[in-house]
């Protein structure tokens, strides 16, 4: 049976693959220091100094009111601990949404914290269409000073920040600047996504580009036109289209550009959704993947090998990306004396989605 954009997600494939999520609506009271206190006997002032590991306890009395505090579940309030120690322990990841990206991101993160003696705190601040200019100026300032230590901020909007702690950005709208940056090779991924493309036969190639503000964008439509280029073969400008990197805006795209009198053979999409996106509605106007329409995406998210036909990409190496900026940023805080611009090298995953035009096409 075909999967189509709109029901990939349903797929008993992808959802084998989701984390379960379970809410529980009855939301204990917060166990506070003077039910540590009164459970172990001591007094309050005890507990605040074995909490905070300062002297004068005798070892039997700490070891009884740490007994008490796993038993209860105590944990200090973040905002009481960062105004006595001036550190909370916890690095933020901040995001505009949570779409297939940034949670590959997120993924790399959270098993990097491991070890490093902090915590994680993901948090959305966008709009929820990812189009909330200045959006992580206004996290930051809700979450520096009481909740978080330093951030990791995922295609921030702007790359100046004036909180007083590290930043690091990834893959950040204007490309690296003075803020320190994990990204991954956009350009170089393009010209492996078009070369695989030539090398079927293709000549009469399309690209549905990402949103004209974000500079992976335009690297990767940079490295298309350099592999037509170099390979003596002519861009038909009606045949790039920005896609927007979304799955409406990309539909709309990809309709127009298959509606054409002579629509393109192939198309290099600038994300996988918008690869995801084209094959639906090749589909839905009776065109088949790949035997009238070769599609390559870009990104390599967990739904590109969910898709009917599975989508032939280009990895970035999220997860790693994450673990990456994660690391950077706890090296920074550290005064670890490092490179600020880390960036990761990108593959070809062929999938099914492309074949060799036919031979007896006029474009051959």
């Amino acid at each position: 049976m075909s999967i189509g954009v709109d029901n990939v997600f349903d797929s008993p494939a992808y959802q084998a693959r989701r984390p379960s999520i379970i809410i529980d609506v009855a939301f204990p009271q917060r166990v506070k220091m003077s039910d540590v206190a009164r459970t172990a006997g001591v007094s309050v002032a005890t507990v605040s100094k074995v909490v905070n590991g300062r002297y004068g306890v005798a070892q039997a009395t700490v070891e009884r009111v740490q007994q008490v505090i796993r038993q209860l579940g105590y944990e200090a309030s973040l905002g009481a601990q960062s105004l006595r120690s001036h550190r909370t322990n916890v690095l933020g990841i901040l995001v505009a949404e949570f779409e297939p990206f940034s949670t590959e991101l997120l993924k790399g993160a959270s098993v990097e914290v491991a070890g490093t003696g902090y915590q994680l705190l993901a948090y959305s601040g966008g709009d929820g269409a990812g189009t909330s200019v200045g959006w992580e100026r206004r996290s930051l300032a809700r979450l520096s000073g009481t909740l978080i230590d330093g951030a990791v901020i995922v295609t921030p909007t702007v790359v100046e920040t004036k909180q007083g702690f590290h930043v690091v950005a990834v893959d950040p709208h204007t490309g690296p600047s003075g803020l320190p940056t994990v990204d991954s090779d956009n350009f170089a991924g393009a010209v492996l996504a078009t070369n695989y493309l030539l090398s079927l036969g293709h000549r009469r190639i399309g690209h549905i580009s990402g949103r004209a503000d974000l500079e992976s964008s335009r690297l990767r439509e940079a490295g298309f036109r350099q592999a037509m280029a170099d390979a003596g073969v002519t861009v038909d400008e009606r045949l790039v289209r920005v896609g927007g990197f979304r799955v409406e805006s990309a539909a709309e795209t990809a309709a127009e550009l298959l509606a054409l009198p002579d629509r393109p053979t192939a198309v290099f999409a600038g994300n996988d959704l918008s690869a995801i996106s084209t094959i639906d509605v090749a589909r839905s106007m009776g065109l088949a993947v790949p035997a009238d329409l070769s599609v390559i995406g870009f990104d390599n998210i967990p739904e590109s090998a969910l898709v009917n036909p599975p989508l032939t990409t280009i990895m970035q190496p999220l997860q790693r990306m994450g673990a990456e900026a994660l690391r950077l940023l706890v090296d920074l805080i550290a005064g670890v004396e490092r490179d600020t611009h880390i960036r990761l090298p990108t593959e070809l995953v062929v999938r099914s989605s492309c074949r060799p035009i036919d031979a007896a096409s006029t474009d051959a």
